[in-house]
């Protein structure tokens, strides 16, 4: 469906050049969507899928020890896409107090990450808003430590931003001027909110991420906390009891069409073709996640199985096991730190544990050890080896 332009152009001034930066009109928008049966069917499709997940979240007796490293596998992807070289191992090494294998700059970035998202679940769900404060505050945390710790976290910016290309001028695309850039928020804020009217969670979904990404409010981090806000409002609104859909291999996967897909919407009102990609998106993503979920939790039986043939011992394998399946990286004190055996009772349950296969020591060290459980890391690494990086 052919619309005019989903916004405007203004000539600003930014660095000595006039460039023409795009304002984008207020969402929802006009005419409102052409739901074709194709379309409809993809979104249908899509609420379905989402449903998956969250039943299968359900079904998984220990659904929140996978919880913990797929959110970290969602923070390296996502992360990946800005240009880290930061790997899962070496954000649990990081978070172990353990030397990672990158930069810290990189694996900094990524932990942040995760902060930002647990900050802005535990603001959803104690009742707090997806607004512009909330957003303030993810960016905040996001950009707390390390690179773009100068990038005023926490304040929308109040100089000129660019897309590609080396200046303003040569740019493939200029977001609105500083001084538009409250009015535009203000008005993404009203449209999360139901304002002037209601809209479909998914839905908004899709349109709140072209929108954000249109304005790019702020100077650093915007891909990354436009990213996060899709997950954040599906779970605000109850379609999502877990924060299990990250779309960031997807659009990674597929980023030239990614790219193309905003700039429709932006210059021809292509809502229809952003809307359907975005299905696909999330149809794909769910398939993934609910696999995954489905590996992880099988093998997960079968190795207890195998625990349980330690016989006397299996008591404390368990527990050490348990807590492995939290956190796929582990040390012998920080074990015993977190079950209260002693380290003697640990110990032994690692070399069980080794013995059986399940977990491999990775340092080859007598002392300072640090244990891998590797058929897991495995599974959740999938995909996180994707080359290349995009600028935010």
């Amino acid at each position: 469906m052919k619309r005019d332009p989903q916004g405007c152009y203004e000539t600003t001034t930014t660095l000595g050049e006039a460039v023409r930066a795009f304002v984008p009109a207020s969402l929802p928008p006009t005419p409102s969507i052409n739901w074709s049966p194709g379309l409809r069917n993809r979104f249908d499709e899509a609420l379905v899928a989402l449903g998956r997940i969250d039943s299968s979240a359900m079904l998984v007796p220990d659904f929140s020890l996978f919880l913990y490293s797929y959110v970290r596998k969602e923070a390296v992807l996502s992360s990946m896409i800005e240009g880290t070289q930061s790997s899962l191992s070496d954000l649990l090494l990081f978070e172990l107090e353990e030397t990672p294998g990158v930069p810290l700059a990189d694996v900094r970035e990524v932990s942040n990450y995760v902060a930002a998202l647990d900050h802005g679940l535990a603001r959803i769900r104690g009742g707090f808003p997806l607004s512009l404060r909330l957003i303030r505050e993810i960016h905040e945390k996001l950009l707390s430590h390390g690179r773009g710790s100068d990038k005023q976290p926490g304040e929308f910016r109040s100089s000129q931003n660019w897309i590609g290309g080396t200046r303003p001028g040569n740019a493939v695309f200029v977001p609105p001027p500083p001084e538009r850039v409250m009015e535009c928020m203000g008005q993404l804020e009203l449209f999360l909110h139901d304002q002037p009217e209601p809209t479909p969670p998914l839905l908004k979904a899709a349109m709140a991420h072209v929108q954000f990404e249109t304005i790019h409010p702020f100077l650093d981090g915007n891909g990354r906390v436009g990213r996060l806000l899709i997950a954040l409002l599906l779970c605000e609104r109850g379609i999502l009891r877990e924060p299990m859909l990250y779309l960031s291999l997807f659009f990674k996967t597929h980023r030239q069409t990614y790219y193309e897909l905003l700039n429709r919407v932006r210059l021809e009102g292509d809502w229809e073709a952003w809307l359907d990609y975005f299905a696909e998106a999330v149809i794909v993503t769910a398939g993934q996640a609910v696999e995954t979920v489905q590996r992880l939790e099988n093998m997960a039986r079968r190795d207890r199985e195998r625990i349980q043939s330690l016989g006397r011992a299996a008591g404390s394998a368990l527990q050490v096991y348990h807590e492995i399946l939290a956190r796929p990286l582990a040390t012998s004190p920080d074990l015993v730190r977190r079950i209260g055996l002693t380290a003697l009772t640990v110990n032994r349950a690692l070399e069980n544990l080794g013995e059986l296969g399940i977990l491999r020591e990775l340092t080859g060290h007598k002392r300072n050890r640090i244990f891998g459980y590797a058929e897991y890391m495995a599974i959740l690494n999938e995909g996180t080896e994707l080359p290349g990086t995009e600028a935010e």
